[in-house]
């Protein structure tokens, strides 16, 4: 069932109100609900089908940055169906726009679904409220801090679903520029790629031995225009051929995610075309989905590349939830700055993988840093630290660095703790797939040691071709199309977000 969210009005009451009468023994009156649709500080969010029917419906109150939920209830025929969830995240997500920091709620101490939905979206619980319910039971106190948005920032606009007659004929073109490619690409049905076009920068960055942002932000504004119109070209479509427009707005570089919003919003502008907004973590986990469209949820996801070390795990399409992080440097970022120590050049992780294939990895014993930490999060400064340390005294010692031993000793540490993590992720997740994504996922030795330790659980990895594993327009193309044909969009005030949160 596809399910657009969207701001409850008045001409939904009498639908709510039938909702509410088979969902609570003690209902709210038109009076009240008409009230509360217009007093300040309230969001009110109305789910809707296909045909236009309301199925859900939930409500919030802020009090400067506390946020309560009042109400959320679904249709009798359509619980179980991800509706609940959808409306919850968007009321989550349009209270910390509006400058919400937390979130709380009483829940039935016996309604296990919505105590498992709640869960679920990360929420625990802090008390209890004996005999809150008319019927004398308690009510279970829970919460959570609400996603980092910037406060004011729109969050995406309401449009319509995609007709089901219509899915899987859309035409998207997408646009990436977070980091150092620029990039765009032609899409149809989600799956049928017409186009890629990346056009790197690497060589104006690896005299730096890193990713210089200026630089990025300027070469983005030159190439943008020729990629964008390589991409139509190698299609064979032009802008009047498109159904919609998809673009990176987060996270990534400010600089470089500017360049490629306002091209986006400016093709939006003069096509009248929707635009809508893409995660650029949700591209890399939607790239698994190009190359095998088999892979769905749930599943574990862990994204490492230059700028990102996470462990995800995906309920369904839409709803992410963040394991853990990395506290310091992201995996990619952590190859570069050794590959600088060795004087390997940039980018660092193709060399040092090539350099460990002749190695020894228990040449050396690195630390394997939160390796029994007993949470998700990962940490890579100690392990950066340890090498340059061993470096050092080797050259201070007139030793010589046996550089395909030290490459090979670096990655296995790396790669140790990342495989132990997700396979536990995944263990304790009950998930029968992970998918590895981003830049890192090229790298063969994570790529082999992550399916056989997951093989040994029964579990199956998903990796993208090494093509898809690097920032590249076709994932936003292929998550673009499933967030169009939900109805969002992104309006044309929204800006760039170079720390948007995953979900």
């Amino acid at each position: 069932m596809s399910v657009t969210v969207r701001t409850m009005t008045p001409a939904d009451l009498d639908a709510a109100l039938a909702i509410e009468h088979e969902s609570f023994p003690a209902p709210w009156s038109r009076g009240m609900f008409a009230d509360e649709l217009t007093r300040p500080g309230r969001i009110w969010l109305a789910a809707v089908d296909d045909t236009g029917a309301l199925v859900g419906y939930g409500g919030v109150m802020r009090v400067a940055e506390e946020v309560h939920l009042m109400n959320l209830a679904v249709a009798a025929g359509c619980r179980r169906t991800g509706v609940a969830r959808a409306l919850l995240g968007e009321l989550r997500t349009r209270a910390a726009t509006a400058g919400g920091r937390h979130l709380t709620l009483e829940v039935r101490e016996r309604n296990e679904s919505a105590r498992a939905l709640y869960a679920a979206e990360g929420m625990i619980v802090t008390g209890r409220r004996p005999g809150y319910y008319e019927t004398g039971e308690d009510a279970l106190i829970m919460g959570a801090d609400l996603p980092a948005v910037a406060v004011g920032q729109p969050g995406p606009a309401a449009g319509p679903p995609v007709a089901a007659a219509d899915a899987g004929r859309e035409l998207v073109l997408a646009i990436e520029t977070s980091c150092d490619e620029t990039a765009a690409a032609v899409m149809r049905g989600g799956a049928e790629l017409l186009s890629s076009v990346v056009a790197s920068q690497v060589d104006f960055h690896s005299r730096f031995g890193g990713v210089v942002p200026e630089i990025a932000s300027r070469k983005h504004t030159e190439a943008i225009v020729g990629v964008v119109d390589a991409a139509l070209e190698q299609a064979g479509v032009s802008l009047a051929d498109l159904d919609a427009l998809a673009v990176t707005h987060g996270p990534g570089l400010i600089g470089a995610l500017v360049v490629g919003v306002a091209y986006a919003k400016g093709l939006a502008l003069a096509t009248g075309l929707p635009l809508v907004g893409v995660n650029h973590l949700e591209g890399h986990i939607f790239a698994n989905v190009l190359d095998d469209p088999t892979v769905g949820p749930p599943l574990i996801a862990l994204v490492v590349s230059g700028g990102h070390t996470s462990l995800i795990h995906v309920p369904e399409w839409g709803v992410y939830r963040t394991l853990g992080e990395t506290l310091d440097d992201a995996a990619g970022e952590a190859f570069d700055k050794v590959a600088k120590v060795l004087g390997l050049g940039y980018p660092g992780g193709p060399v040092i993988s090539r350099l460990a294939e002749e190695g020894d990895p228990a040449a050396i014993d690195f630390p394997r840093a939160m390796l029994r930490s007993g949470d998700y999060r990962f940490s890579l400064s100690g392990l950066k630290t340890a090498v340059i340390n061993h470096v050092r005294h080797e050259r201070e010692a007139g030793r010589e660095i046996h550089a395909p031993d030290l490459a090979a000793s670096f990655q296995a540490a790396v790669v140790d703790v990342q495989v132990a993590k997700t396979v536990r992720a995944a263990r304790e997740h009950g998930v029968a797939v992970v998918c590895l994504a981003g830049g890192v996922a090229a790298n063969p030795s994570l790529r082999e040691s992550l399916r056989a330790a997951l093989a040994a659980e029964g579990i199956r990895l998903s990796v993208p071709p090494f093509a898809l594993c690097t920032d590249n327009a076709a994932m936003i193309a292929a998550a673009g199309t499933w967030r169009f044909r939900r109805g969002e969009r992104l309006g044309l005030d929204a800006e760039a977000v170079s720390d948007l949160r995953l979900g």
